[in-house]
Parts: structure tokens; C-alpha cells; sequence
């Protein structure tokens, strides 16, 4: 993580140890600060400039994530990364799991 990144993530970090004690309240005790952190990065604010971002913007994202939508995206990404498939080839793996952009 660069510095930029390191200096956004501890002022959402409050945020995130909230939605994080949220979700374990609701008996989900695996998922971790950073782990949510991850999901924004790489999925919410995937095609943002994350740099021009207010930190109020960031912490309402994060209050308004709900288990539902973050626990798909980790599913997702399992199974996108798991090698359970044998049968799919890269390729095949790929057209199901990363769909075409559209133009």
C-alpha cells in the first residue's frame, strides 16, 4: 500500500472498526478492517481517483456497505480465484467471471 493509501486508510480506519463490529454483531466474525478496506479499494472505488475522494465521502461508503453486498463480493472473488473448477480452462474461467466491458 502506498503512503497515500496508508494516510486514507487510517482516517476511514474508525469507520471500518465500526462496519467491522457491525458485521460481527450479525455473526460474521471473519471479516477484518482490512479486508473491507480491500473491498473498497478494489471494488467500490475501483474507478474513482481515490486521492481526490473526501474522507466523508469514503466513511459514508463504509457506513453504507451491507453485509449482503460485501459477503457477494467475497464469494465472488473466491471463486474466481479457486482452482475447484479443473474442468474450466483459464480462458473459460475468465468469460464467466469477468464480464466484457461495454462500450
Amino acid at each position: 500500500m502506498n503512503e497515500q493509501l496508508k494516510e486514507l486508510y487510517s482516517q476511514v480506519l474508525p469507520a471500518l472498526e465500526s462496519k467491522k463490529d457491525e458485521f460481527n454483531f450479525y455473526g460474521y466474525a471473519d471479516i477484518t478492517e482490512e479486508a473491507l478496506w480491500d473491498y473498497f479499494v478494489s471494488k467500490k472505488w475501483r474507478k474513482k481517483d481515490i486521492s481526490a475522494m473526501r474522507a466523508y465521502e469514503m466513511i459514508a461508503d463504509v457506513f453504507a456497505l451491507t453485509a449482503a453486498q460485501f459477503m457477494t463480493h467475497t464469494q465472488t472473488e473466491a471463486q474466481r480465484n479457486s482452482k475447484d473448477y479443473p474442468e474450466l480452462s483459464e480462458e473459460e474461467r475468465a468469460l464467466l467471471f469477468w464480464p466484457k466491458k461495454s462500450n
